[in-house]
């Protein structure tokens, strides 16, 4: 017998994101090539949200976000590895239109 397929409802204020993937090395705005093996502090990261809990209220499925991935939790579904995390643990939401953004663009 084949064991049954479960769909993943999250919880309250989490929401489920899936990390962009960083290139092996990376340019500076300058053309300075900095190699993967660099570690920069602190530094944050962009994912896409992959699904959110029903008091989620400022981001949806589909949304790009900016996040700390470090000292978050991680699960593994088919072989991909996605972050949970509280909706106030993220720093910011890329969305088309907006009154009151940065003016920066992706």
């Amino acid at each position: 017998m084949a064991d049954p397929k479960f769909e993943i409802q999250m919880l309250h204020d989490r929401v489920m994101i899936r990390l962009e993937k960083d290139g092996e090395e990376r340019r500076s705005g300058a053309g300075i090539v900095i190699p993967a093996t660099v570690k920069m502090a602190n530094r944050l990261a962009w994912g896409e949200v992959c699904g959110v809990g029903a008091n989620v209220r400022a981001v949806k499925v589909g949304d790009k976000v900016l996040l700390n991935p470090e000292d978050q939790y991680e699960v593994e579904l088919h072989t991909q590895v996605y972050l949970v995390m509280r909706e106030r643990d993220l720093h910011a939401v890329a969305t088309q239109e907006t009154d009151h953004g940065t003016g920066l663009y992706l």
